[in-house]
């Protein structure tokens, strides 16, 4: 009998920030087949990542554990940690059935050079691409997909080639802006990665299976990650001059780089935001951005045209979100500030899920994996993190109501010295931070600064409140304590 299960698409863009879609108030930003998507989906404005940082936030969303609990929290490691292997929710469907896929990244362990370890992760059909370099030794499926369009990939990919663009002085760590022009042009939209990623996925979904079985497509494009590299055709379609400034204040660059002065990791240290390039930099991640908005409409489109829409959850989602010249900082690392930890997710399955419905409820990441078990009919595990959204997307609870706070972490993410750790908790009206190890935190009242200027944490106007929440921070972070092996006898 064949198998009537839902298809998903899960489509997981790398580092965009929850305020990049125009529907939902960014007048600046050009995103129609987001903007159509929301008519369909359930469109969830505070979503949060459990880490600010690709590999801790992956291994949580794709297995609805927190990341400390997962021990696999570092970008850089060697292998897949043996807690994420056995509870990736594309192995448990892989083996409940599914035919599972991947385009893009994957990024549970380190994947610089182009080569990453895999763990068991149920994915049969692997079409892999981390950063679309030219200058790492395996150069992989996208590099060959550029030379089957009749292009010669090293000039495509030139710009990702540090023999042929030199560091610079001033860069980011991961780049900065690198302008293109009509003249010199970075990775044309026809042979963009974001485009090989919808051409693979369309490959797989067009796959014959017996007996209808139901399938699995995980796209991960690399955008927009730094370095900010829209092509021109995106590019030139945004003005800086007419685009905001990050939010700022010139008493952010003492404050953040004291945070740093204390031993707290980030990418980058505070300055003022044309430092860095902005708000060409906003130009060009808006432009890459475009380019994800109309290669996720073509998917749409083309999963319409097979006859499959209405049969398939589709989830759109990042893995954390980009400072963007907020503060005074670009890139990622240990703060959790809305820009970096709260996320776009909109997800649709028509006739089974509402439509057209924004919901404010607080929601992480890891609720995504309880969900869809509960859609496919996969045991839903008592211990996980995550808790189902399902009675919220069928309308059967009201769409504010979810969790009372999001939790996030970070645990030694990132190559610097320091090792940093840290946690956030976030609940409606509070935000706190601890950065462990260092007699410093943050405790914002979002209510009355919603964007993070005033750090309250040393106020005595509001020691009550600190004290409350590090008791609640305190008691999520042991709650949620790897306790090992299952218990199978009495002592």
């Amino acid at each position: 009998m064949a198998d009537q299960r839902p298809n998903i698409i899960w489509y997981c863009t790398d580092q965009q920030r929850y305020d990049t879609i125009h529907r939902l108030g960014n007048e600046h930003i050009n995103t129609p087949n987001l903007d159509r998507f929301m008519d369909t989906a359930v469109t969830f404005t505070h979503a949060h990542c459990q880490a600010p940082i690709c590999t801790a936030s992956r291994s949580s969303f794709l297995t609805g554990m927190y990341p400390s609990h997962l021990r696999n929290s570092r970008n850089g490691n060697g292998s897949v940690s043996s807690d994420v292997e056995e509870r990736l929710i594309t192995r448990l469907l892989a083996e409940d059935g599914y035919d599972c896929g991947l385009v893009g990244k994957l990024h549970l362990s380190g994947g610089i050079y182009g080569r990453e370890a895999r763990a068991d992760d149920g994915y049969r059909f692997f079409h892999y691409s981390h950063a679309p370099r030219t200058d790492w030794q395996r150069r992989g499926d996208y590099y060959e997909w550029i030379e089957e369009q009749g292009a010669n990939a090293d000039d495509v990919l030139a710009q990702f080639d540090a023999r042929r663009r030199p560091r610079r002085e001033d860069d980011m760590p991961q780049g900065g802006l690198w302008e293109p022009t009509a003249d010199e042009d970075n990775a044309p939209p026809e042979l963009h990665q974001t485009t090989w990623c919808t051409a693979r996925a369309m490959e797989f979904i067009d796959e014959a299976r017996d007996d209808d079985r139901p399938w699995l497509i995980s796209l991960n494009p690399f955008d927009p990650h730094p370095p900010h590299d829209a092509p021109w055709e995106f590019y030139r379609r945004y003005d800086p001059d007419t685009l905001p400034m990050p939010l700022f204040r010139e008493s952010d660059v003492a404050t953040q780089n004291q945070i740093s002065d204390a031993g707290v990791d980030f990418q980058t240290r505070s300055h003022h935001p044309s430092h860095w390039g902005f708000p060409k930099i906003t130009a060009s991640y808006y432009g890459m951005i475009e380019l994800i908005d109309e290669q996720f409409g073509r998917l749409l489109d083309h999963l319409e045209a097979t006859g499959q829409r209405e049969n398939t959850i589709v989830i759109f989602a990042s893995d954390h979100g980009e400072t963007l010249g907020d503060h005074g900082l670009a890139l990622k690392g240990c703060r959790f500030y809305e820009g970096l930890v709260r996320v776009p997710l909109m997800i649709s399955w028509p006739g089974h899920f509402e439509a057209g419905v924004i919901s404010d409820a607080l929601v992480e990441l890891t609720d995504i994996v309880p969900t869809l078990m509960d859609a496919t009919g996969v045991p839903v595990p008592d211990d996980l993190h995550g808790e189902s959204l399902l009675p919220l997307l069928t309308g059967d609870v009201p769409a504010g109501e979810h969790r009372e706070f999001v939790w996030s972490e970070f645990a030694d993410c990132i190559n610097l010295p320091d090792e940093s750790r840290a946690t956030m908790y976030r609940d409606r009206n509070w935000k706190l931070v601890v950065y462990h190890g260092n007699d410093i935190g943050e405790l914002y009242d979002l209510e009355n600064d919603p964007d993070e200027f005033e750090n309250l944490w040393d106020s005595a106007d509001h020691a009550s409140v600190k004290a409350e929440l590090v008791l609640k921070s305190f008691n999520r972070a042991v709650m949620a304590a790897n306790l090992g092996p299952d218990r199978v006898m009495r002592y």
